[in-house]
């Protein structure tokens, strides 16, 4: 897989895997599909047939409904027929409902990912307990059970409202070997302040041989660097004004992942994460000196993991890594544009370096659809940098409507992105907007207008040259471990 790594795809990841990625390609997967299990129980196994009360229906995208044109599909797949006969066994007893889709959504993928994994590859699978117990089953059939290493309890705490039960406060991580012997790096935790002083008092009465040699005590091992991990994992969630914290609702810590990539990769292993959403595990990756490959089926994913990149690593798309499957063309980006506009303004937004898509606040629209900030000379305040995506027609009122968005936003930059070609009555009311002082001495327009067949042709923005990251709700500077060991440590 040298060919794809450091790409990030755009698609549906099963006939991405099928079309690209070759049988023993992968070292290491991890995944975290996207389940809604908020939703109340009695919802989540109702069958498709009943009707849901409308309090009940939430607008989550990565719920999955059943559908029997996709169970068709899954069944003409010809998967294996353990597979089959496991399925058909879960729609049997469970019935037709969302738990079942998304079991019929899971296993062709997994199928998938077990063929693309190396011999002495690992998969991680994430889950919580609504479908962990279905999921393991799956896994036991398509790895085999011998293959089976751990049930990983990642252990948080929250502050949630709860009746008639415990609190939840757990994910499960399912941890499967292609085969029985993989890739492992045995990590330590710290030992604690009890441990180490009860180690103090057994080592002065250790006794010593005949050549001053200690021997230590029963039951008390050689010093050690700490103590071997177990299977459950006391690691924070990210807390709501954490720098980290990007606003993605199933964003996961970035020491839980950098943990998964030390314990079952090595320097230049690939790492892959087929449903990699805002990219923490291509973050954990990129930081451990690890190939990566993700793969997500919205542009809102691709333009959030392209500017974690470029804040955490400086590293940016056509540049330092492959994108796949976004539009390359005029043409197909009408295309995305007249299928959704909404995806095609995150698509767009994510074709300017270092910038993000513009956080959703309730109320009426700001005027503002991406944002990132600049320093151009460390004795000068963060610089504000606000854009406009437009995908329609075009006209020189709104080049007046950014111009006035940017000044109520103090902001230095103004840019405005269009897919159709600009008149010459906005490029001439944009001219009238006063220039940025930049301390390199030059001046730069403050209000700039790029076209999206400009931008697909490396015709950026004219902004000044130095720019670094600032500002409040960035990815946080990511920096490389001193050195291999450090990361053992976690």
């Amino acid at each position: 897989m040298a060919k794809f790594a450091n790409t990030l795809f755009y698609g549906d990841n099963l006939p991405i895997l099928r079309k690209h990625f070759p049988d023993q390609s992968v070292d290491l997967i991890y995944l975290d599909p996207p389940f809604n299990s908020n939703r109340d129980y009695n919802v989540l196994f109702r069958e498709a047939s009943g009707e849901e009360a409308p309090a009940q229906i939430k607008a989550f995208t990565d719920t999955f409904r059943w559908s029997a044109d996709k169970y068709r599909e899954f069944v003409e797949s010809q998967p294996p027929s353990g597979v089959l006969k496991l399925i058909d066994g879960f729609v049997e007893t469970l019935g037709r409902n969302d738990v079942t889709a998304y079991l019929v959504e899971m296993a062709p993928r997994l199928v998938e990912l077990h063929r693309v994994l190396k011999p002495t590859g690992s998969l991680y699978l994430h889950c919580d307990p609504t479908a962990s117990s279905y999921l393991r089953l799956l896994l036991d059939r398509i790895f085999s059970p011998k293959c089976f290493k751990n049930e990983i309890v990642w252990h948080y705490k929250r502050w949630p409202t709860v009746a008639n039960r415990f609190q939840r406060m757990h994910d499960i991580l399912l941890f499967y070997g292609k085969q029985d012997r993989v890739n492992f790096n045995l990590l330590v935790g710290e030992r604690t302040e009890s441990t180490l002083r009860r180690w103090k008092k057994q080592k002065i009465r250790a006794h010593f041989d005949e050549e001053g040699r200690r021997i230590p005590s029963e039951g008390l091992p050689e010093e050690s660097e700490g103590v071997p991990l177990d299977d459950v994992w006391d690691i924070p969630i990210i807390a709501p004004s954490a720098r980290e914290r990007l606003g993605y609702p199933t964003q996961k810590p970035l020491a839980l992942l950098e943990r998964i990539v030390s314990a079952s990769s090595n320097p230049g292993d690939i790492v892959l994460d087929p449903f990699c959403g805002c990219g923490t595990a291509i973050v954990a990756a990129q930081k451990l000196s690890r190939k990566w490959i993700g793969i997500d089926i919205t542009h809102l994913a691709i333009a959030l993991i392209k500017y974690r990149l470029a804040d955490s690593f400086d590293i940016f798309a056509r540049k330092n890594y492959k994108v796949v499957g976004e539009p390359v063309t005029i043409s197909e980006a009408r295309a995305l544009a007249n299928d959704d506009r909404d995806e095609f303004q995150k698509w767009a937004v994510g074709l300017v370096d270092r910038a993000r898509l513009a956080q959703e606040k309730k109320g009426a629209d700001k005027g503002i659809d991406g944002v990132f900030y600049f320093i151009d000379d460390p004795k000068r305040p963060a610089n504000k940098v606000v854009l406009q995506v437009r995908s329609g027609h075009v006209t020189v009122s709104q080049i007046r409507d950014l111009c006035g968005v940017f000044q109520r936003e103090k902001a230095a930059f103004g840019l405005f992105i269009t897919l159709e070609n600009p008149t010459s009555s906005m490029r001439k009311e944009a001219e009238t907007v006063r220039f940025y002082d930049s301390s390199d001495g030059r001046k730069y327009p403050r209000l700039q207008i790029r076209t999206i067949g400009e931008l697909l042709k490396g015709e950026n923005f004219d902004l000044p040259p130095y720019v670094r990251k600032s500002g409040v709700k960035r990815a946080g500077r990511v920096g490389k471990p001193q050195n291999e060991n450090e990361t053992l440590k976690l």
